[in-house]
């Protein structure tokens, strides 16, 4: 199982800040442990500010930019949590235009926690089951979406595969997720 993601190249969209860093490294490593190529898209260039909740952690590099990258350039889609790290990424219309990208060209997205807030902006969660951190519900419902609480949704009825967690003792099971999950893309391409 170590190579499902080999030739895969996945994106993860953060803020220059605010990202909840378990919710960036954990799924980093499970694209790197089965193969896949990570890379971390911002808005701006640089090094992005990793949190532990409210508390500054680390640092990392940016890949790129959204403004010089699109959905065509990668496989697959992460979106980590963290409160300010989505809802700045909402306010930022190239970020905005990055991730519903991805919903247009039918490849599969992974976000976890408050990271729903971004695909709210991008009006992608529309007629969609997903799960979120719980005081998302009412904004994704107001979207259209059908909000759960559970650990892992998988929602295959739309353009894309979206898959969702609530928060970071989810990880485990999110991860399963979104390897499987882009591993099944990778064969349907």
């Amino acid at each position: 199982m170590a190579d499902e993601l080999n030739g895969i190249t996945v994106a993860f969209l953060v803020a220059p800040e605010g990202i909840e860093q378990v919710e960036l490294t954990e799924p980093w490593r499970a694209v790197e442990e089965t193969g896949g190529t990570p890379k971390l898209i911002s808005t701006s260039d640089g090094e992005v500010q990793a949190f532990n909740h409210l508390d500054a952690a680390d640092k990392f590099t940016v890949d790129a930019t959204t403004d010089s990258v699109t959905a065509a350039d990668f496989d697959a889609l992460v979106l980590p949590g963290g409160v300010s790290n989505p809802d700045f990424l909402r306010t930022d219309a190239s970020a905005v235009a990055f991730a519903k990208g991805f919903f247009d060209a039918g490849k599969p997205v992974a976000a976890i926690c408050h990271a729903p807030w971004t695909l709210v902006e991008a009006d992608v969660v529309r007629g969609r089951t997903l799960t979120s951190w719980p005081s998302l519900q009412t904004d994704l419902r107001n979207a259209g979406a059908t909000w759960v609480d559970e650990e892992l949704v998988v929602d295959r009825d739309g353009p894309n595969t979206l898959i969702t967690s609530r928060k970071p003792d989810d990880l485990p099971v999110f991860d399963a997720a979104l390897v499987a999950e882009f591993g099944r893309s990778k064969v349907a391409h």
